[in-house]
C-alpha cells in the first residue's frame, strides 16, 4: 500500500509531465507560419480621377498600363495628342515625327563591380534617350507662338501640367522634356525643370491637349470645366481615344481602323473566310487625301518593318480578324501576304536612310 508521501510525489510528476507537453504544444504552434495576409481589392476611383484598379500586365510587358491610366475599359490606356480637342498622334515611340530628333541626356547609372577590381567604379555615364516638347510641337507642324496652353496630363487632371507660349519659348523649356519608360518603347514619362510653367511634376503622362483656336479649360480635382460645365474626358472632344490601328499622312494622325466600325457591306471574302477591305476606300471614305502618298511604312512593335511603295498600297486589302493572336493583336493583315501592322506610316516623300528612326542596340528589349 503506498503511503501518501508516495502518492503525493506521483501526482506532482503527472502535473509536470502535463505542463510540459502544454509547453511544447505552444511552442510548437509559435513556429508555424503567420497566416498570409489578403490585402482587399482596391475600390475603384472616382470618374475623372484618371485613376483606377490596377493592370495585369507587369511594367515589363509591351502591354504594360500603369494602374492610374486604368478607369473601366483602359480609359487612358494610350497617350494621344489633341489640337484643340482633335487627336492628332499617339505618343509612342514608333509614331514620333520623323524629324524629331532626340537630345541624349548624361545619366549616371550603376553599374556590376568586378571582384578583382574592389578600386573600379560602381557607376558609369550613360546617354538617355529625350525629347523635347518644344522640338515634338514643332516636328507636328504647331506654332508655338500660337498656343494658348499646353496641358500635359498626369495620372490625375490636377496633377497635369500647364505651360503657355512663353514658357514653351523660355530658355527653361530646353529642359522639359519626355523619355519613354522602356527606352525605346513604352509610355511617356516627362521631365519638367523647376517652377516651369504651373509647378506641375507628375512622374507619368496619360493625354497631351493642345489649345490654339479654343479657349483653355480650367482644371478641377473632379475633371476639365469648360466655360463651367465639368467634363471628365477630353475637353471638346469627349472620350479618349482607345486602340485600333493607326494611320498617319506625313507625321499627323489620318485614321483609325477599328473593326466594329468597317462596313461589311463593303468587304470581301477572303479564302480563309475572313472580311476584307480596301485600304485606299477606306481611306477616302474617311477624308484622306492619298494623291501625293509615295510610300508606306508598317509599323509593328514601335518599330518601322516593311516599306510599300504607293503603287502597291494603292491596291491592296486589308483584314481585321476577328479573332487574333497575341503575334496580330491590336492589328490589321495588310496584302496578300498578311503583313502584321498596328501602324501604318504613309509619306509624300521617299524617306532616306538618315530619316528613319535609329535604335541603339543597348536600347532593345
Amino acid at each position: 500500500m503506498p503511503t501518501l508521501q508516495t502518492i503525493a510525489a506521483m501526482l506532482r510528476r503527472l502535473v509536470v509531465a502535463g505542463l510540459v507537453v502544454a509547453v511544447a504544444c505552444r511552442g510548437s504552434e509559435s513556429r508555424q507560419d503567420p497566416p498570409q495576409r489578403i490585402d482587399p481589392i482596391p475600390a475603384p476611383s472616382t470618374a475623372g480621377s484618371g485613376s483606377a484598379a490596377g493592370s495585369g500586365s507587369g511594367a515589363g510587358s509591351d502591354d504594360y498600363t500603369p494602374a492610374e491610366f486604368k478607369q473601366g475599359a483602359a480609359r487612358w490606356k494610350d497617350t494621344v495628342v489633341y489640337l484643340d480637342g482633335k487627336p492628332i498622334a499617339f505618343l509612342q515611340f514608333g509614331e514620333l515625327p520623323i524629324a524629331l530628333k532626340p537630345t541624349w541626356v548624361k545619366q549616371k547609372v550603376s553599374q556590376n563591380k568586378s571582384a578583382d577590381c574592389p578600386s573600379c567604379p560602381a557607376w558609369k555615364w550613360m546617354e538617355e534617350r529625350s525629347y523635347r516638347f518644344d522640338d515634338y510641337l514643332r516636328a507636328l507642324g504647331v506654332d508655338i507662338a500660337k498656343v494658348k496652353e499646353l496641358h500635359v496630363q498626369g495620372p490625375k487632371i490636377p496633377n497635369t501640367i500647364v505651360a503657355t507660349a512663353a514658357d514653351l519659348l523660355s530658355p527653361a523649356a530646353k529642359e522639359f522634356m519626355f523619355r519613354f519608360g522602356g527606352r525605346a518603347s513604352g509610355k511617356a514619362l516627362p521631365h519638367v525643370p523647376l517652377n516651369f510653367g504651373n509647378h506641375q511634376a507628375p512622374d507619368k503622362i496619360s493625354a497631351v491637349m493642345i489649345y490654339i483656336a479654343k479657349q483653355p479649360p480650367k482644371l478641377s480635382e473632379d475633371g476639365y470645366l469648360v466655360d463651367g460645365q465639368l467634363t471628365e474626358g477630353v475637353p471638346y472632344y469627349g472620350d479618349p481615344v482607345r486602340g485600333g490601328v493607326r494611320v498617319y499622312l506625313d507625321d499627323r494622325l489620318a485614321a483609325i481602323i477599328k473593326r466594329q466600325d468597317l462596313d461589311p457591306k463593303l468587304a470581301r471574302k477572303n479564302p480563309d473566310g475572313e472580311l476584307a477591305w480596301n485600304l485606299y476606300d477606306f481611306l477616302h471614305k474617311n477624308g484622306v487625301d492619298t494623291s501625293k502618298v509615295v510610300e508606306g511604312w508598317v509599323i509593328r512593335a514601335e518599330r518601322r518593318h516593311e516599306k510599300i511603295a504607293a503603287s502597291e498600297l494603292s491596291t491592296m486589302w486589308f483584314a481585321a480578324p476577328s479573332k487574333s493572336g497575341k503575334s496580330d493583336q491590336g492589328a490589321v493583315l495588310l496584302g496578300d501576304q498578311s503583313i502584321v501592322t498596328n501602324v501604318l506610316a504613309l509619306h509624300s516623300h521617299a524617306l532616306k536612310p538618315d530619316e528613319l528612326p535609329q535604335v541603339r542596340p543597348d536600347e532593345e528589349d
